[in-house]
Order: structure tokens, then sequence, then C-alpha cells
């Protein structure tokens, strides 16, 4: 424990980096946000519990947060937000970008990161108890 204390100073440093890069990411193309975020929640967890806790309920990112640190998952809404956003920034790059190479280097990264992406396992459907209520004799369901 004495090691993770000597260090904590560090994880808070890189943790606010981070959040700063991901916030950034939001209105700047080719820069990415979810990873910064990851990687905020990572380095806060290790160096600031308020910022941890405040990660993990914001509304926008919390969900996403605790899908990936319990189960590597991320949601399908999620996938086709990342893969589109990065298909336009490489339509972009090929209508700005002097030297065809650059823009097919960085196209051909962002199609890895996009197959890796979707690999990625999407976190379990919840059961809406409210569709389905066990007291709704209207409703079938297989013998246990």
């Amino acid at each position: 424990m004495a090691e993770r204390s000597r260090f904590r100073w560090a994880w808070w440093v890189l943790a606010y980096l981070a959040l700063g890069l991901g916030i950034l990411g939001v209105a700047l193309p080719l820069l990415p946000t979810t990873p910064f975020i990851l990687l905020a929640a990572f380095c806060a967890a290790r160096g600031s519990d308020t910022l941890h806790r405040k990660l993990l309920e914001h509304k926008v990112f919390g969900p996403m947060i605790r899908d990936w640190q319990a189960t590597g998952s991320v949601s399908r809404k999620a996938k086709y937000a990342a893969i589109g956003s990065m298909a336009v920034c490489a339509v972009i790059l090929f209508l700005v970008t002097p030297m065809w190479w650059t823009a097919a280097l960085g196209t051909a990264i962002m199609a890895t990161v996009a197959v890796w992406l979707w690999m990625r396992p999407e976190p379990p459907a919840e059961t809406d108890a409210a569709v389905a209520p066990e007291s709704d004799p209207d409703v079938s369901r297989p013998e246990r």
C-alpha cells in the first residue's frame, strides 16, 4: 500500500491529463475521446477516488466505463458512433491531405482500430421486469 500512496500524485496527474485530452477529443477530429476517458478512469482509480467516483457516476461516460471495467465490453451504439466518426475522419483526410499515402496510413490505422472495436464483446442485455412481470397470467412462459 505504501507504493500506491507514494505514486498517487502521478496517477492523479495522469488521470486529469487523460480526462483533458478526452474532453478535447469531443471537439477535435482525429483525437479519440473514449480511450482517453477509459485511461482517465484507470488512472483515477489509483490516484483520485473522487474523480473515479465522478467518472463512474457521469450520465454519458459512466455506463461505458462500468461496462469496460466489468467485462471489457463496448455497447453496439458506441461501436456505431466510433466507427462512423472514424469513417468521416477518413473522408476528411482524403479531401484535405496533400499526400495520398498520409491519408491512406491514417485510414488504415482507423480501420484496424474499427475491426478491433467491433470484435469487443457487447455488455449483457438487461432484463426489464416491467415487460413481463411474474404476476401477469397472460404472459406465457415455459415451465421450469
